[in-house]
């Protein structure tokens, strides 16, 4: 049976868990809940595939409905938003396939909604609420505003739908709203917990006032908070007709089965899983403005039978503006699972999130207490999760030698934001987020290499906007946007390569503000899995004073930064400065994070990225060690001794000795760890054995530690994107990788502070 069918048997799974009958007893008498009778009959497989996919249609009706509303930038060209239906208690029933984040946030905000404003002001028909209190949910940070829209039939609660989107600017400090050197929230926008801003249909002028009269762009915000409003009364048009054809009864059952089948289906997913934990540990650069610290966010998974827990003990305390709250921990794991073990599991999210645990202290980044500074949650604190998770989850899989298809290394490691904000061409305020991030490199897999440029994990339709429509919009002028090579991570199978882009101010009369905020810039921090090498680090520079004019009127387009002229200025973590009309901006985000030992690739694979510019040929020898003549074919022997020459640096004693490769071990079944460990029956006891040469390396994780050998080097000698740390942090790191004592090839490896005295795992 596969995974896509219904799951017989699905009803022993409970609809409404304990933690939902405490719910529903908390609310107040006066709202009427529509309650599931338990003596409803079950629904025809028929009529639940039609209902179903009629509820699935409504949600996406939603989501072009705000989509060709709102004028902003992030909705209309980068799919920044996010919406959905729940049930009458907040519980997920069909969410959007955009921000996959907001999924782990719109159910915390309508469990809120029903504690605190059922009895008053009162939750009453045609009433909708505007919340942007990342701490109450429905958003990651101050400048996701949701609405939330009771749907009640014949005076009873009924469902819920949902839309939230990314404003440009909801107040605050900075234009934007994020304010870099805020240390708590006070510093920032001001946060609105569910308010009434419709009721009884009519929309409250004074509420809508109130809230758009913090923004720097009025008439902007006002526009997608209507949009939002206008996606749910579309929702609320669309399932009342739904209910009035098959009653409420019918779709109320089939909205529960949902539900449930997606908790079924992911529940066999992971019974088929062996138990196990994994663990990994990332950090954020530069906390806030002046910072020049590392700050680590850490994960240990553990899945036992058809159940995950993902315990975040041993994070580093909330600090500066990089902090999330619960909801954006919430949604670091969202932002992974959802693509990664779910991705043909119809998104019915109440289900599917009965499948987990988190455990965290509270105060610490990612689950930042009040009054921390949270205005870019979701880029930071909340990607650092989400990169973790990647990582543990591709752990995970790979021991399941029939999921391993659904294995893939970190993605773009963080979000390279950067906010201009001044006068547009036609005279009137701009602020411009760049979303050309969107183009980032997508992680590799043990079969394939990652996408190029392919997108992000959290915003799962994000796309880079078109240059055209940036330039309509914005005052700016591109001089490239293109594909960088050595960005993706090398590997038996490459990391993604991502983007960037060059532009300059253009059509403004006046200089422009210029925030940037960024991670990765001082380690790569898109892991690789298996062996496989991290992505490329984030690099942002700003070229003042250059010389583009003068070219540009002689018939030249720059392509590098030295064509430019002027003096190249590395930007930092965090910055907020001021872009003259004659400089230049230049944002590079990283690629995706190789999977397996990049000197097990196949020759003409690297000579074939060569070719392509993926790679370049100093890259091919240094780091595949595969050598290329200058006719572009690879050299055979001198690849062979290369190899060699690379296994012997990293310490092994018998470098010469033949290795495997990919497809040669015939290891089937739950022996499998990654691309160069396997488990195997040594004198009765299962043993950790090298997939490669066959050497046993003890029967434990711990044993592995200690038989295998560790193999430091500097990050620049892995990353051909050098990074220059000192440039962001006064915290070296290292590439550090456990490998075979025989044949030397690597099991995995990381990047750590020169200070970290941990092994690998």
């Amino acid at each position: 049976m596969t995974d896509l069918m219904p799951v017989p048997g699905s009803e022993r799974y409970n609809s409404r868990p304990p933690e939902m009958d405490e719910l529903a007893q908390s609310v107040a008498p006066s709202l009427k809940l529509h309650h599931l009778q338990q003596d409803q009959e079950s629904v025809d497989p028929l009529t639940y595939e039609v209902v179903r996919h009629r509820i699935w249609s409504i949600t996406d009706e939603m989501g072009q409905t705000l989509k060709r509303m709102s004028g902003s930038p992030g909705v209309t060209e980068a799919n920044d938003f996010g919406f959905a239906i729940c049930d009458e208690l907040g519980q997920e029933v069909q969410v959007g396939t955009y921000n996959t984040g907001l999924v782990a946030s719109t159910d915390l905000a309508v469990y809120w909604t029903l504690r605190n404003h059922a009895d008053n002001p009162g939750i009453e028909p045609g009433d909708m609420f505007l919340n942007n209190d990342p701490w109450v949910g429905g958003g990651l940070h101050q400048n996701d505003a949701t609405i939330l829209a009771p749907l009640f039939w014949e005076g009873e609660l009924f469902a819920w739908t949902t839309a939230s989107c990314h404003l440009i600017d909801v107040g605050g400090p900075k234009p934007g709203s994020a304010n870099l050197a805020a240390t708590d929230v006070f510093s920032e926008a001001l946060p609105t917990p569910p308010t009434k801003v419709v009721r009884d249909g009519i929309i409250q002028s004074d509420v809508l006032g109130m809230f758009t009269r913090r923004s720097r762009m009025p008439a902007l915000v006002e526009l997608d908070v209507r949009a939002e409003i206008g996606a749910n009364r579309v929702g609320h048009q669309r399932l009342t007709k739904l209910i009035e054809r098959y009653g409420p009864a019918t779709v109320k059952a089939v909205m529960k089965r949902m539900m449930d089948d997606a908790e079924g289906r992911l529940r066999n997913r992971l019974s088929s899983i062996p138990d196990g934990d994994w663990r990994a540990t990332t950090f954020i650069e530069q906390s806030v403005i002046g910072d020049r610290d590392l700050h680590k966010i850490t994960l240990h998974l553990t899945k036992t039978g058809d159940h995950l827990t993902f315990d975040f003990t041993g994070t580093d305390p909330q600090s500066g503006m990089i902090n999330s709250p619960y909801a954006g921990m919430r949604a670091g794991v969202v932002f992974a699972m959802l693509p990664v073990l779910a991705g043909d599991i119809p998104w019915a999210a109440g289900g599917i999130m009965r499948c987990f645990d988190l455990i965290s202290d509270e105060g610490t980044i990612n689950n930042a207490t009040f009054p921390a500074a949270i205005g870019w949650a979701p880029i930071s604190a909340g990607w650092a999760t989400s990169n973790v998770v990647a990582e543990c989850l591709g752990k995970m899989l790979d021991t399941a030698p029939e999921l391993r298809s659904r294995v893939q290394s970190v993605c773009t490691g963080a979000y390279d934001i950067a906010t201009l904000a001044g006068i547009d061409q036609r005279g009137a305020p701009s602020v411009g987020i760049m979303f050309d991030t969107m183009a980032g490199g997508f992680g590799a897999l043990p079969h394939r290499d990652g996408t190029d440029t392919g997108g992000i994990l959290p915003i799962a339709m994000g796309r880079a906007p078109d240059v055209e429509m940036s330039e309509f919009l914005g005052p700016y002028l591109f001089l490239w946007r293109r594909e960088e090579t050595d960005s993706g991570g090398a590997g038996q199978f490459r990391g993604g390569v991502s983007i960037s882009s060059c532009l300059i101010p253009h059509g403004t009369p006046m200089p422009m503000g210029g925030s940037f905020s960024g991670n990765g810039k001082a380690r790569p921090d898109a892991s690789g899995l298996a062996g496989g090498y991290p992505g490329g680090v984030q690099t942002d520079l700003i070229v003042r004073g250059g010389d583009v004019g003068s070219l540009l009127a002689g018939g030249t387009i720059p392509q590098t930064v030295e064509e430019i002229g002027g003096s190249v200025e590395v930007i930092p973590n965090r910055l907020e400065t001021v872009i003259m009309l004659d400089d230049v901006i230049i944002i590079h985000p990283s690629g995706g994070g190789g999977y397996g030992d990049p000197i097990l690739r196949d020759p003409q694979l690297v000579a074939d990225d060569v070719r392509n510019r993926k790679v370049s040929r100093a890259a091919a020898e240094s780091l595949y060690g595969v050598m290329i003549d200058d006719n572009g074919q690879v050299n055979a022997v001198a690849t062979e001794s290369a190899r060699i020459e690379i296994r012997r640096q990293r310490g092994a004693d018998q470098p010469d000795i033949p290795l495997r490769g990919a497809d040669e071990t015939g290891h089937t079944g739950h022996d499998h760890l990654n691309a160069s460990l396997t488990v195997t029956t040594v004198s009765g006891v299962a043993t950790l054995t090298c997939r490669q040469c066959g050497t046993a390396l003890g029967s434990s994780e711990a044993a592995l530690a200690d038989n295998a050998k560790v193999h430091e080097l500097a990050v620049r000698q892995v990353t051909p994107e050098a990074p220059v740390p000192s440039n962001y942090v006064d915290i070296d790191t290292m590439f550090r990788a456990l490998v075979c004592p025989c044949c030397g090839t690597y099991f995995e490896t990381s990047v750590v502070p020169t200070s970290s005295v941990e092994a690998v795992t």
